[in-house]
């Protein structure tokens, strides 16, 4: 989107609500995103921001969640986690017609898919995994409570309320064909782990991470599915989109690792249970953040269909019907007898 697409009123409200702004302001809306809309934004002195606000239509029940992305990244701004510090929220719908947000351009690149990792240099690829577990691990020892997020927990068990969501929504989607997504959610509903409690991302991978050129994660963001709930999630979504040597199914989400030098699934399971003590029984959640990745890419793809991701949507970057079948029968095989 060029700087003439955005508002004269979004313009205004900027330069209200951002003290260090020099010059004119361009607008450039990043590449690549698949669900929420973020442009990055300039000034004559060269200061980067970043501002985040809903698709443009075709918004999904509790999805796109401006005001909760601001309430993590604001909540987590002092702990060890890495995130964009947070500069100025509007939920005033006269500006864009939705809730929308600022804070500082991340720096670093963001790894989300085969080209951005064949350009990691070799020694930086373990880096890269290393530095993302350590970061998922020290997401998950953040106690809700003591970042006042604990509000958000609701009763009753996570995974069970998870499964409901993302099967309805499913039902929502353009899919025409919902059979192998309704036998994987009623294998996954069939057998739900107790699971611990804790702060989940909702969508942790490389894709949504910054990271230095040495591999060294330095920021996270895209909050809008962040929770509270069993933390496992967040891990079996991040390696339901790592490959590695053997694998005969795609990802379910891009990723640098098809480039080759990046650890192993099992290395990174390894790493994150060293580091939490957590008792990682794994193929449940591989097969649930399977399912749950192929529910969220029909939404995606409808709202593709439909024309509310923006005129410059690109159609590679969208998974269409058949793929998200053999990820729905992948996760039911996952889950084995």
């Amino acid at each position: 989107m060029s700087a003439e697409e955005v508002p004269d009123v979004v313009v205004r409200w900027f330069r209200d609500h951002i003290d260090e702004i020099e010059g004119a302001l361009e607008f450039t809306r990043i590449a690549g995103g698949r669900s929420n809309l973020t442009y990055r934004v300039t000034d004559e002195a060269g200061h980067a921001w970043a501002l985040r606000r809903p698709p443009l239509g075709g918004v999904l029940e509790t999805a796109h969640d401006m005001g909760r992305e601001w309430r993590f990244l604001s909540a987590l701004n002092p702990t060890d986690v890495p995130v964009p510090t947070p500069r100025a929220f509007c939920d005033d719908h006269d500006v864009w017609g939705a809730d929308l947000y600022v804070m500082d351009f991340a720096p670093g690149k963001v790894l989300n898919d085969t080209e951005s990792g064949e350009k990691v240099p070799q020694e930086a690829r373990a880096v890269v995994g290393t530095s993302t577990i350590d970061v998922l691990a020290a997401l998950h020892a953040v106690e809700p409570g003591e970042v006042g997020l604990d509000d958000l927990a609701r009763p009753g068990n996570f995974v069970a309320r998870q499964l409901k969501r993302w099967h309805r929504q499913a039902h929502s989607s353009a899919m025409d064909d919902l059979s192998a997504l309704d036998a994987a959610h009623d294998a996954l509903a069939a057998r739900v782990p107790e699971g611990a409690v804790g702060i989940v991302h909702g969508d942790y991978r490389p894709g949504n991470i910054a990271y230095s050129p040495e591999g060294q994660a330095v920021a996270v963001f895209d909050w809008e599915l962040a929770t509270i709930g069993d933390p496992l999630c967040d891990l079996g979504h991040l390696l339901v989109s790592w490959t590695e040597p053997g694998d005969t199914v795609p990802e379910a989400l891009p990723s640098p690792t098809p480039a080759g030098g990046y650890p192993t699934r099992g290395e990174l399971i390894e790493r994150y249970t060293a580091a939490t003590g957590a008792d990682v029984d794994i193929a449940y959640y591989l097969a649930f953040a399977r399912w749950r990745a192929a529910c969220i890419h029909a939404g995606v793809w409808t709202r593709y269909r439909a024309g509310d991701m923006g005129a410059d949507a690109d159609p590679d970057e969208v998974t269409g019907p058949e793929a998200i079948i053999v990820q729905a029968e992948t996760a039911l095989a996952e889950l084995g007898d």
